[in-house]
Formats: C-alpha cells, structure tokens, sequence
C-alpha cells in the first residue's frame, strides 16, 4: 500500500535523509513515545540519537557545520517525527527558529560563536516572545531592554517558553526605546537579545530564572517553562544584528519558519491518526464482520487520508515558497491553519473508531487527542492565521482605481 503524503521532486540526497529519520522514529521513539510522554518525562536518549544524526544542524550552512539543507527538507523531517511523537518535533523547532534567525539576522561574530556549536547540538536555541498578559498582541510587549554603558539591563516575565530548561541560549524579545522617541510605532522599538545561560531550573545565571516546567495537558516531555528577568545584564554584542529597532521583523521571520514547522507537526500526528485508526479498524469486529467494512467507517476514513493529503500538499507548498526567497506569511499562515484544523478532526475521527478503547490510555490515540489541541494554538491561533490571511488576500486582490 502506497503511503499517504508522499512528496515529489525530491534529491537523493533528501530522500536519503528521510528514510534515515523515517527508520529512527520506528525503531527509537514510537515504541517508547507514550510510556515517556505519560512519565512527563524529558526524552535524553531520543535526543541524543538526533544529535548523531546531525538534526540539530539540518538548516544550519555547511561553513558552520551544519548539513545546509531547505526549509521543505527540515519540514518533512519533522513530520516524521511528530507523527512518532509531537514533543520531540518541539525541541528541535525552537532551536531551529533561533539557528535561522542568526542566520539571517546575526552579525558575522554572532553567527561564527553560535552556530557552529548549534549545529551539532552543544548550545540548544529557544525562543520568546510570549508573556503571561499578551496573547496575541506582540505590541503590547512590556519586557524592557535599557542601555547601561556597554550592556543592557532586561527586565520582565516571559511565558510559554519551550525548552527553557533545557536550553542554553534564548533568544529575548524586548521593547527598547533608546533610539526610538516617544510616539514611535510599538513594533519599531523592539529588540531581540540572544541570552546565553545554564541549563536547568532555577536561578540559571545572575537576573535570569527559569522556573519549573508548566505542567500541561499534553505535548509532555518537552519543558515548557516561564522565563524572568530581574536586572539580567548582557553585554551589547549581544542584541541580534547588532541593532535595536529590529527585534519585531526578526521574530516575524522567525514565527513564519514556526509556522511551517507547527504545519509539519500537524501532519505528521494527522498522519499517525489515520495509521492507528485505519489499523483497528480492520482488527475490531462488530455484527460479524470488521468495522472497517461498515461504510459508516469508510467514509470516515476516506475524509481522514484526504485531509492528510491536503494539509501537507499545503505545507510543502509554505516551505517552498519560503525556500525560494519569496515571501511566504500568507502561506505559511494557511498552511498552519489548515494542519493544525485537520489534525484535529483527523485525531477525533482515529478516536471515534477505537470507541470506547480510545479512552484508554493503553491506546496511543489517547496521547494524540490530548497532543492535538496545542497546534490550534502554537505560533499563532486560528483567528490569528485568518488575520494574516485576510490581510494579505486584500493586498493581493485589491481593487484598483
């Protein structure tokens, strides 16, 4: 039988790189995803296995040792991977976000002491932006990064912070008015500073505390955390491109290789939905035959492998996009929208044939239905992507004259 969302035009090269992540995700993650994921328990062993196979530095230019592969490649990896298991897609996207931002963004001091170690996973990027009384209004911002000879002093509460624990450097987005008088716009006096720290919990260096993991109704494994500043000095060669102003646009970059990722991910436990519920249904037998031949099933089925193919025809049309330079927030948002929309109703749908069993959590679609509510809402809601997408349909199509 053929596989749902298979992607053509694809090199060898990424083919390759495919079939290695495709085999490591069956043989190290899938078989341990729930145990470890029903333990909230961070995935060590997986992680370092990802290290070996160079995922940390997938996106990251060969002159800094990383594999220098595409957006789209990046994409579908981490679709197998989240359809073994979502959290461990997460630890890699947030460092991923940081890892493009310093490339696109970074001074070529900032890219030569980052990224080289990024690529082969000794410093782990993470990203943040949130914060407990923003939302969706990033212009609200009320972290403040101020001028204090050659170092800045943040202060603030960030929110929402995946790998904040594990992590060793984050990059910060702050409002910073110096250069930017009273009336400036809110996004333009933002700025991005990268914040080298300790792994772990606590006080994880002067001004900077990470407290315990935010315990969560799925998506466990993976530490998701606050982050508080309280006098945190860094020094100046620290703010991303080495100018302030900037921070809003860089986020914004970084939010749309986010939002492909956040549409991989929905693919990828979408997918997994329709293997479990198309697996039992040919398993569970009622009225003397297996349920899978009640039409009832069929269709239901039917509309789970189309909803599949359409979110990641739509995905891989965002990374592509993104790749060929191009801007890509109207993409990327429908992309994200659709995905993680479909993810849903293909989980519920991989739940409603396993009937009653589905409520157990002996089965694995009971992590994936606990799993699937956090795309509606990472990198942006559903109400967000429709903004962005009506917005940009009026550009696109407005009336002339």
């Amino acid at each position: 039988m053929a596989r749902l969302a298979q992607t053509a035009g694809l090199t060898d090269i990424q083919q390759e790189i495919l079939s290695t992540v495709r085999s490591f995700v069956g043989k190290e993650i899938i078989p341990v995803a729930t145990e470890l994921e029903h333990r909230d328990e961070y995935p060590t062993e997986i992680v370092e296995g990802l290290k070996e196979l160079g995922l940390f530095g997938l996106m990251i230019p060969e002159e800094y040792g990383g594999l220098g592969e595409s957006l789209l490649t990046y994409a579908l990896c981490v679709e197998e991977i989240a359809r073994g298991w979502m959290s461990v897609s997460g630890i890699i996207n947030t460092h991923f976000i940081v890892a493009y931002m310093l490339k696109q963004h970074g001074t070529q001091e900032q890219k030569d002491t980052f990224l080289p170690r990024m690529a082969l996973g000794e410093v782990r990027g993470a990203f943040s932006m949130s914060e407990p009384a923003l939302g969706s209004d990033v212009s609200a911002i009320s972290s403040k990064g101020v001028k204090d000879g050659d170092e800045y002093v943040l202060d603030g509460q960030k929110m929402w912070l995946t790998n904040g624990g594990s992590s060793t450097l984050v990059a910060v987005l702050c409002r910073s008015d110096e250069g930017h008088p009273e009336g400036t716009a809110p996004h333009r006096s933002m700025t991005t500073f990268l914040v080298e720290k300790e792994a772990g919990f606590g006080e994880v260096r002067p001004g900077l505390t990470i407290p315990g993991k935010i315990d969560k109704m799925g998506y466990k494994g993976v530490d998701t955390t606050e982050l508080i500043m309280d006098g945190l000095r860094i020094p100046a060669n620290r703010v991303l491109g080495g100018q302030t102003g900037r921070g809003f646009y860089h986020m914004m970059d970084g939010v749309e290789v986010g939002r492909v990722n956040v549409a991989a991910r929905g693919c990828g436990v979408a997918q997994r939905a329709f293997e479990l519920g198309v697996s039992y249904a040919q398993q569970r037998s009622t009225f003397g035959k297996p349920i899978a031949q009640h039409q009832a099933i069929q269709f239901k089925l039917a509309e789970m492998a189309t909803k599949v193919e359409a979110a990641h025809a739509m995905m891989v049309n965002a990374a592509r996009k993104k790749d060929s330079g191009q801007r890509n927030d109207l993409e990327a948002g429908m992309a994200k929208y659709l995905a993680s929309e479909y993810c849903k109703e293909v989980v519920e749908d991989a739940f409603r044939i396993h009937g009653g069993y589905g409520f157990s959590k002996e089965y694995e679609i009971e992590r994936l239905y606990r799993e699937a509510p956090m795309l509606l809402i990472g990198e942006g809601t559903a109400e967000i992507q429709k903004m962005i997408i009506g917005r940009r349909l009026l550009e696109e199509y407005r009336l002339q004259g």
